[in-house]
């Protein structure tokens, strides 16, 4: 059975995409990655594709007029590669209508929070200021809102009492690499069917007893 074809949207370092990358050296998972596309020349994740042996193109915003533009020459690219499911890893740009609705339902993303709480920026801090015992990540199809959509796999992590940004950050970045490669893996096996604003993910398993936070009094 032919694999899924990933096209990878990054603009940082690229752990998320080296998850993901990992998870497709396995010949049993359902999905390969067929290019790698980023607006920054200097982001580590060109280098760690490269080094994997797939396909990269780095189109850089800046030398376009507009969004809609720069939008048009991803989605040219994405096109050239047969890709059947964009995956946005660390992609700091924010696309336009037309491009979300030329990937519908075909584009998803990851956040660090659980979605719909703490969407936007810094959600690792807005989880310390909010007082919550649970965090974690996110993976969703795309929507115009930012940080919306159907939500396809969610990991949970606890906020520790002396958690600052970066450490609790640390820790989702941990489950935001095993929550991604599920999310493709899901999608490419066809267990996920998405109904209005949600998901349903056939022969899933869900955990039966409550998560207690702090674990005893």
């Amino acid at each position: 059975m032919a694999r899924l074809k990933l096209g990878v949207l990054v603009s940082g370092r690229g752990s998320n995409l080296q998850a993901l990358i990992d998870a497709c050296r396995d010949p049993a998972f359902p999905a390969e990655i067929a290019v790698v596309i980023s607006n920054r020349a200097d982001a580590q994740a060109i280098a760690r594709a490269e080094a994997a042996g797939i396909a990269t193109a780095v189109i850089p915003h800046r030398q376009f007029a507009s969004r809609a533009d720069f939008d048009a020459a991803v989605d040219a690219r994405l096109r050239q590669a047969e890709v059947a499911l964009v995956c946005l890893a660390g992609f700091m740009r924010l696309l336009t209508t037309g491009f979300v609705a030329a990937w519908f339902d075909r584009m998803i993303n990851i956040h660090p929070s659980l979605l719909p709480s703490f969407k936007g920026l810094h959600p690792q801090q807005q989880a310390i200021d909010a007082g919550v015992r649970l965090s974690g990540c996110t993976v969703h199809y795309v929507r115009d809102e930012m940080d919306a959509g159907p939500i396809i796999v969610q990991a949970m992590v606890p906020v520790l009492p002396d958690d600052d940004e970066s450490r609790l950050a640390d820790r989702i970045l941990t489950a935001e690499h095993a929550a991604y490669p599920l999310a493709v893996r899901l999608i490419a096996d066809g267990r996920v069917t998405v109904s209005g604003e949600r998901t349903l993910v056939s022969g899933g398993g869900w955990p039966a007893a409550p998560v207690l936070v702090p674990t005893a009094a």
